[in-house]
C-alpha cells in the first residue's frame, strides 16, 4: 500500500496549538510548513512524497490512516516531536 503524506513538525505542543488555530483562520498547510517545520521537508511545504505502510513510525501511520485525503490531523506525538499531518 502506498501513501502520501504532508507534515508540519514542531517540538511544543503549544506550537502545535498555535498551527491548528491558524489553519482554522484559513492559512495553507503548505504554507506553515514552510514557515515552521522544523522538518527538511518544510521547504516543500512539508511534502514527504510517497511512501509504504511500515516506513513511517508507528504513531504517525496508525493517525494517517485514520485520514481521509486532504483531512489534517490533530497533533500526533512521536519521538521526534509533535507532527500535524495532512493525507494527500
Amino acid at each position: 500500500m502506498k501513501l502520501k503524506a504532508k507534515h508540519i513538525l514542531v517540538d511544543h505542543e503549544y506550537e502545535a496549538q498555535d498551527l491548528l488555530k491558524k489553519l482554522n483562520d484559513g492559512k495553507t498547510f503548505e504554507d506553515l510548513a514552510k514557515d515552521f517545520s522544523l522538518c527538511s521537508s518544510g521547504s516543500r511545504g512539508g511534502d514527504l512524497g510517497e511512501f509504504s505502510k511500515g516506513m513511517m513510525v508507528p504513531p504517525f501511520e496508525k493517525a494517517l490512516l485514520l485520514l481521509k485525503p486532504d483531512e489534517i490531523s490533530g497533533i500526533v506525538k512521536t519521538q521526534f516531536g509533535l507532527h500535524l499531518i495532512k493525507r494527500l
